[in-house]
């Protein structure tokens, strides 16, 4: 019985480690690290970037790639992009159509809607949640040991793909490939984005391809976590009420023994 079960146990040890490493072997890609502004436990987003790429995304990205499950309204709400609700609901009428079941017709958008969903045939997949679908740092063997250094790393992986294409093109099967070196699989069939001066910034920013796709990356990672900077500031304040109840119960630990243990009352 004991043989049995160490066998078992072995098999699945082995299955389960030869799992990660195919996983791990599948994921490749070269992902270069940035600094953006958001990470770490005292991170912010920069507004200013999360406009840009608001920018770019409204006149590069959103034409095959959607953003369904982020509200229009949280660009004004608190931690969204500064915006005012005046500004907001002039934008998205300018911008945006909805189709709306109640009067059975389209309608301009209003703060109270989604940011339309993109679909049809060559479209790409939608990008609401895709800082946080993807992740740019593994191992080493899917330890995920980067992870914890440098963080999981989706934003950085959406920037460098948008910057990874090497120019090299290949035909396969009457489909044209792109080789990019951020891409697991080394080749991908969306071409080349990103150009000097595709767009014009508000703020005179210069629009590099590497400008542009930190902006987008950043603005992506915002419809992902919205509400990051509430997350972290709550998570401040419970770990000084942990530390401070901690404190006490070591206080008041001591003060009920202290009989006990030295035979005298202690002075807090």
């Amino acid at each position: 019985m004991i043989r049995k079960l160490t066998l078992t146990a072995v098999t699945a040890a082995t299955l389960a480690f030869g799992g990660t490493a195919a996983v791990a072997a599948g994921e490749g890609g070269h992902i270069e690290d940035i600094a953006f502004s958001f990470e770490g436990p005292f991170g912010t987003y920069d507004e200013a970037q999360l406009q840009r790429g608001l920018k770019v995304y409204d006149q590069v990205c959103r034409a095959c790639h959607g953003l369904q499950y982020v509200p229009i309204r949280s660009l004004y709400e608190p931690g969204g992009l500064g915006y005012s609700e005046d500004e907001v609901r002039a934008w998205a009428a300018e911008n945006y159509e909805v189709y709306d079941d109640t009067i059975d017709d389209w309608r301009p958008a209003l703060p109270r809607d989604n940011f339309p969903a993109v679909t049809g045939e060559g479209m790409g997949p939608d990008l609401s949640l895709m800082a946080k679908a993807r992740a740019g740092f593994h191992g080493p063997a899917g330890t995920g040991i980067n992870q914890l250094v440098k963080g999981m790393g989706g934003a950085e992986y959406i920037a460098n793909f948008l910057t990874g294409f090497t120019g090299e093109e290949n035909e396969v099967a009457g489909q044209y490939l792109y080789e990019n070196t951020a891409f697991e699989g080394g080749w991908v069939s969306m071409a080349p984005q990103l150009f000097d001066g595709l767009v014009e910034y508000d703020d005179g920013t210069e629009a590099t391809p590497e400008q542009m796709a930190e902006d987008v990356a950043a603005f992506l990672m915002w419809t992902a976590e919205p509400k990051m900077m509430a997350r972290k500031q709550a998570g401040f304040v419970g770990v000084i009420m942990l530390v401070i109840l901690a404190s006490l119960l070591y206080l008041t630990n001591k003060k009920l023994w202290a009989p006990h243990k030295y035979g005298k009352e202690m002075d807090l």
